[in-house]
């Protein structure tokens, strides 16, 4: 069945990726040995690949903020590509982050309008195009010198949401510092509430439970003026923030909601009522709850839609697929995490956005372009887990650094003092394993012992041919599983029939075993129903490539883009 694609020169040549193992580094980790974060420093595309063994459907979360292939040469990164090479780039890697995903699972990439409608096709073709969630438009600072003298200056990026297929998002809403439109909406205080007295009571048709109606005495209401506010708008702020939970408008009666009508019928102007009920619907559904009546119109409270954060009001409303200045500041995002990276580090606000949208505690993030360590270091003050991967040198001059502090409770930039971050937990540190083979002086296929020892190479060949490396304690020979029954074998010894005889008699009767090998007996491959016995690299050689050191995004310094700007 046909059906409709993205296609590209090199679609369909991808490259078998060799699954290479993680090497933990103990000196470079931090903090709780006992952790399940990890950093990676690595090309992304063989770490993925690293990963999906052990994490396949087991992320939550990824968000990729990859190199925008708009010809500018980031400081870090090359994103200077031909289309069609970045297009293989990011295909490759999409396909393996499926792979990693929850089956309720969520992906956030963030371009801009350079690739992103090419991208949204790819993830349609991987993702499905029913699984496509959203696009955000993201306002970021407009990048001085650039575009500023087009008749439109480009201060947008993009943010495609896709799930895998049943994710759910959580409901959350956005927060903007109160404005003088909503101040004025608001600006009646309820000073004092007076005394409350029982004037009728009924049951509810809806649920069969008691509403009570109470008239307020003694009461005392007041309004903010806004008369001269540039000259008061200290005192006049002031005052709402001292009256932050007293503060409320009031909003007419629908006439289609016939249980508040009836509620008000009787109700007297220039009064204060209130009702205690048990709602059968609603956010309040079941729970014991009171509303206020004021000149027969329902009081709705600033506090009820609003948040008191470090001496400033901000109001909540629906999120929407707008995501502005004014709910993502960036005022201080230079100085987020204490590292410097232009132009490319992206607000903690952000992410945190994200993963409350996507996440609840506990659960698994991933970012395959860490970049200077955001997403790290904010899934990690969110209490969330997270894996981190990042090629460049700034793995260790930035994404460590930053991290450390995050632990140690030193950085209170970013959401730290809103979250109230002390510090705490870790992270384990992890190298990518060189490719197991290497070529000799003959061009022959050989095992690269010089990178590799007997557990490293029993790990590479258990994964090679898909088995989980977990050695026994007890029996040596035990060293990986594909199910219940089934194990592997690796050793640099060459095995004998005797050898191979000591091994069967230690199987149980439906127990197998795959023994990997340099060489053995001629014949022994035929001796046992239940053991296997390869030769490697003989075994792996067609399993994947070999010797390839990256398949990354063409990072190259800033000498040698320049060098090739020169050229063309």
């Amino acid at each position: 069945m046909q059906k409709l694609e993205l296609t590209w020169i090199g679609k369909g040549q991808e490259p078998e990726i060799e699954p290479r193992i993680l090497v933990h580094d103990k000196e470079k980790s931090y903090g709780d040995e006992n952790t399940e974060n990890m950093l990676i420093h690595g090309d992304n595309l063989l770490a993925l690949k690293a990963l999906e063994q052990d994490f396949g459907g087991k992320i939550k979360c990824v968000y990729i903020d990859p190199p925008y292939n708009t010809g500018n040469a980031f400081e870090h990164y090359d994103d200077f590509q031909e289309h069609s090479i970045w297009l293989n780039l990011m295909y490759d890697r999409l396909k393996i982050i499926y792979n990693l995903l929850l089956n309720d699972g969520f992906l956030f990439l963030q371009l801009d309008s350079n690739e992103v409608h090419y991208c949204k096709v790819i993830l349609d073709e991987i993702f499905g195009r029913k699984n496509f969630v959203n696009q955000i438009s993201y306002e970021r600072s407009a990048v001085s010198g650039i575009g500023q003298g087009a008749s439109i200056v480009n201060t947008g990026e993009y943010i495609l949401i896709y799930k895998k297929n049943d994710g759910e998002l959580n409901n959350i809403n956005s927060y903007v510092k109160l404005d003088l439109p909503t101040m004025k909406r608001y600006n009646k205080v309820l000073e004092n509430e007076g005394d409350k007295i029982l004037i009728n009571e009924f049951i509810s048709k809806s649920n069969g439970e008691k509403v009570k109606i109470f008239k307020h005495e003694n009461f005392k209401i007041r309004s903010i003026s806004f008369r001269g506010y540039d000259k008061n708008i200290n005192e006049i702020d002031k005052e709402y923030f001292e009256n932050y939970k007293k503060l409320f408008r009031t909003f007419l009666i629908q006439k289609e909601n016939s249980f508040q009508q009836d509620i008000i019928k009787d109700m007297d102007k220039d009064c204060l009522y209130s009702i205690e009920y048990i709602p059968s619907r609603g956010k309040n559904k079941d729970k014991l709850t009171n509303l206020y009546y004021s000149n027969k119109e329902l009081v709705g409270w600033l506090k009820d839609s609003a948040i008191y954060e470090n001496n400033t009001i901000l109001k909540s409303s629906k999120l929407t697929n707008i995501w502005s200045h004014a709910e993502i500041p960036k005022a201080d995002l230079p100085n987020e995490g204490g590292i410097s990276f232009p132009r490319s580090k992206k607000p903690e606000q952000l992410i945190k956005r994200i993963l409350e949208l996507a996440t609840n505690e506990n659960d698994i993030v991933l970012d395959s372009f860490l970049g200077s360590g955001t997403t790290a270091a904010v899934a990690h003050k969110m209490k969330r887990r997270w894996i981190g991967i990042e090629l460049g040198e700034h793995c260790y001059t930035h994404c460590i650094p930053r991290l450390q502090r995050v632990i140690d409770g030193a950085d209170q930039y970013g959401i730290s003092k809103a979250i109230t971050w002390k510090g705490g937990g870790g992270f384990k540190f992890y190298e990518l394993a060189p490719s197991l083979l290497k070529k000799d002086k003959y061009d022959n296929w050989i095992i690269d012992q010089d990178n590799y020892n007997a557990d490293m190479l029993a790990a590479a060949v258990a994964k090679l041919n898909g088995y989980f490396y977990n050695p026994d304690k007890e029996v040596f020979w035990k060293q990986g599983k594909s199910t219940e029954c089934s194990y592997i074998f690796t050793t640099t010894q060459y095995v004998t029939a005797q050898y191979l005889e000591s091994l069967a008699n230690e199987l149980d009767f439906n127990e197998r075993l795959l023994v990997c090998c340099p060489a053995f007996d001629s014949g022994l491959n035929n001796s046992y129903d239940n053991i296997t016995i390869k030769k490697i690299p003989q075994s792996v050689l067609n399993r994947c490539q070999f010797g390839v050191s990256d398949y990354n995004m063409n990072i190259i310094s800033d000498e040698e883009f320049k060098e090739y700007e020169d050229e063309v």
